[in-house]
């Protein structure tokens, strides 16, 4: 039953150019613009992976439609590939728009630098500031999530409330 209902939830594949580098983003819910959807129904929350090397933001599905699941499809979960380690299909097309920030180009985005530059470049063009955050870094994701954090320590994250008292 787990199984089949993970099979159910909706993951959209997005392709959009940031810093200037295709880059791939999969969105597991029903909410694709969260930037401009105003309603009711918008979520909160999100939970953004960030994955390890390679980059692959598709190894992340399964993690991402859990989550999706455990959260009772409240909020949602999106994961986004390094910059330059995904290629777009040919018949797919790569959102930009001319006054999205993210197609200027970022200074060396294939280095560390610039992947931390790149998740940033994201965040602000396609989150709304209010928005709270839960960041899910792996392996080198851990370090540029740590890095984001530092670089912009007004990051709106939701922190876990560890070892509370009662």
């Amino acid at each position: 039953m787990d199984s089949e209902l993970k099979e159910e939830i909706p993951v959209h594949e997005e392709f959009i150019l940031c810093g200037g580098a295709e880059t791939q983003v999969l969105k597991c819910g029903p909410w694709t613009d969260l930037f401009h959807d105003q309603s009711v129904r918008r979520p909160k929350l999100l939970i953004f992976i960030i994955p390890g090397n390679p980059g692959f933001s598709a190894f992340y599905v399964p993690f991402a439609k859990a989550l999706y699941s455990l959260t009772n499809r409240r909020f949602p979960v999106w994961t986004i590939s390094h910059a330059g380690h995904a290629v777009a299909p040919k018949d797919k097309k790569i959102l930009t728009t001319s006054e999205d920030s993210n197609a200027q180009e970022i200074k060396d985005i294939y280095g560390l630098n610039g992947q931390i530059e790149h998740k940033l470049a994201f965040l602000r063009t396609h989150v709304p500031k209010d928005m709270k955050l839960v960041l899910i870094g792996h392996s080198i994701g851990s370090y540029f999530t740590l890095q984001m954090l530092k670089r912009v320590p007004e990051l709106p994250l939701m922190l876990p409330t560890l070892g509370a008292k009662k």
